[in-house]
């Protein structure tokens, strides 16, 4: 095991390594090093340990019964996922090879009660599963362990273009279409509107604190990396309306969006960690909240301060050049769209996303027809949502300029050039990520000791960060963290309720963005920032506002640990 742990560690720092002197160092682009990293990091791995991750990551837990050994007991699985009848196999970890083994074939016999499944298991005669020996018991379930071994003898080149193409499914359309979003806005005039409009209402100072605040609750029911294509484009039309602070106006959209995305459900990533330790969604809303809105106040400060001593220029664009952005200053504000046409691109799907997550949560008061939910859903769906805004945009900016189908189609190419590289870096980051995942950093964590709850709040903060760190998805990081806490979540063994253990998580998934952090490109790339200033701008920004986080959260547990 000390070999094993070591192993990763050593994988992990030579992926991390090549990654930053690629491009600090030798000036290699961003999409090469984190390829060359990933094709690295997917040699280095033992098949041994991607076995173990492969099946782990799609398996179930059993329980065995001490009184009808062959009944074993699958807790969170559905019947809609293990059908009865269905046939599996039983897996087993051995101790002395570090591989799963088969040791018997299992066949699903009911749901005897909601989330728990019963299955009759027959073990091989060679099997050493003994009833007294629980850790032997503590078998997992695996669909297809041919699919397993078939992915096992993947070459390395399979294995990171499957990285790359499962984050490319994920996010090429959304990062397509905001491109086109974001164009459309700036060449009618749109974003133009938008800003004017605030700062009319609002006054130029006041325009940060919108942009936070709009961030923050956009973030809830939006992935951040959707906030930002959607708000990016307003930034820049500040920046040139005010001829100053577009530093300040990047970062208050980051530090908005980005903690909702990781503490106030129904964000995918605290909605899972909420269900996995047992927290109440309203509670988990609630605390939440109040834990994402100090934090994100002390971004603004931070923006402030930043801002105040260092400047992010305006750069160019492969799909908006400076003199373009310029010549959109000297518009009449006659000859740009409504307030409210110029904001239903943003609107649109913010809206329609949200009806969605409303709409399929279990709790919604009304009850729909099936066809009524279907097309909520279809609508709600990001992708869909993305691309009827865009159409919008197209349209706002056909009918406010009288463009020619020709020039929008070469608006569009060069809005699609600026994506494509975009997609190009965020996939390769995702791939990166995911061999990082193969390598076992899970493994490296074990149960948390016996503390007082500022010490197990402090722990679940650095798990989910030394995860963060070490693959870059920030969901993925609370999720695996929230798989290790469950035990002592669920068991009713904490002191203290268990939303600030979920909150701790949510905070602990913030620090540390760098480069196979795929939200780092977006924000990099879309803001014209360079690597580096990427490091020294958002990386200790965020960084230090899931400190804030766990601080606000250690507060909270010492003060009022129930309630």
């Amino acid at each position: 095991m000390l070999d094993s742990t070591w192993g990763t560690v050593f994988i992990l720092l030579v992926g991390v390594c090549i990654v930053v002197g690629s491009i600090l160092i030798f000036r290699l682009h961003a999409f090469l090093a984190l390829v060359a990293a990933a094709l690295v990091v997917a040699f280095l791995t033992p098949d041994s340990t991607r076995q173990r991750y492969l099946i782990e990551n799609d398996s179930f837990v059993v329980h065995v019964d001490d009184d009808q050994p062959d009944e074993l007991r699958i807790h969170g699985a559905t019947s809609a996922e293990l059908p009865p009848g269905s046939t599996l196999s039983v897996v087993q970890l051995d101790p002395k090879t570090h591989r799963y083994q088969v040791v018997g074939t299992a066949k699903v016999l009911s749901e005897s009660e909601p989330g728990l499944t019963v299955v009759q298991a027959e073990f091989l005669k060679t099997s050493d599963v003994t009833v007294d020996d629980q850790l032997l018991l503590r078998g997992i379930f695996s669909n297809d362990l041919r699919s397993v071994n078939k992915e096992l003898r993947s070459t390395i080149g399979a294995q990171v273009a499957s990285g790359f193409g499962s984050t490319c499914s994920k996010i090429g359309i959304l990062i397509a279409m905001a491109a086109i979003i974001g164009k459309c806005l700036l060449d009618s005039g749109a974003a133009d509107r938008i800003v004017r409009t605030t700062l009319r209402l609002c006054g130029e100072p006041a325009a940060p604190v919108a942009f936070t605040f709009s961030g923050f609750f956009l973030g809830i029911p939006v992935f951040f990396d959707t906030v930002f294509y959607l708000m990016i484009p307003l930034g820049k039309a500040m920046r040139l309306r005010t001829r100053k602070n577009y530093l300040l106006y990047v970062l208050t959209i980051v530090c908005g969006a980005t903690m909702a995305h990781s503490l106030v459900p129904p964000t995918p990533g605290p909605l899972l960690v909420a269900e996995e330790l047992g927290v109440d969604l309203g509670v988990m809303i609630l605390v939440g909240t109040i834990v994402g809105l100090f934090c994100a106040v002390y971004g603004y400060i931070y923006a402030l301060i930043i801002n105040a001593r260092c400047e992010l220029p305006l750069r160019d664009s492969p799909d908006f050049s400076l003199a373009e952005l310029e010549e959109s200053l000297t518009v009449d504000e006659s000859q740009l769209p409504g307030f409210w046409m110029a904001s239903l691109p943003i609107l649109m799907p913010v809206i329609l996303i949200a009806g969605h997550t409303l709409v399929s949560h279990p709790s919604f008061p009304i009850d729909l027809s099936m066809s009524a939910r279907r097309v909520i859903e279809t609508l709600g769906d990001k992708n869909i949502a993305l691309l009827l805004s865009a159409v919008i945009a197209m349209g706002v900016l056909i009918r406010q300029k009288r463009t020619s189908f020709e020039d929008l189609s070469k608006s569009i190419q060069s809005a699609l050039a600026s994506g494509g590289v975009i997609i190009l870096i965020t996939a390769a980051g995702g791939a990166f990520g995911q061999v990082l995942r193969q390598t076992g950093i899970a493994d490296l964590i074990q149960n948390l000791p016996d503390a007082s709850p500022q010490v197990i709040c402090t722990l679940a903060f650095l798990i989910t960060t030394a995860i963060r760190t070490a693959q870059g998805s920030a969901s993925v990081a609370m999720i695996t963290s929230a798989g290790i806490l469950s035990g002592i979540a669920l068991d009713g063994g904490l002191p203290f309720e268990p939303v600030y253990l979920a909150c701790a998580i949510g905070a602990g998934s913030k620090p540390i963005a760098w480069m196979n952090d795929s939200g780092f490109w977006v924000i990099t790339k879309m803001s014209g920032m360079s690597e580096a200033e990427g490091l020294k701008y958002i990386t200790p920004m965020t960084a230090s506002m899931g400190v804030v986080g766990l601080l606000v959260v250690l507060v909270g547990v010492t003060f009022y640990p129930n309630f």
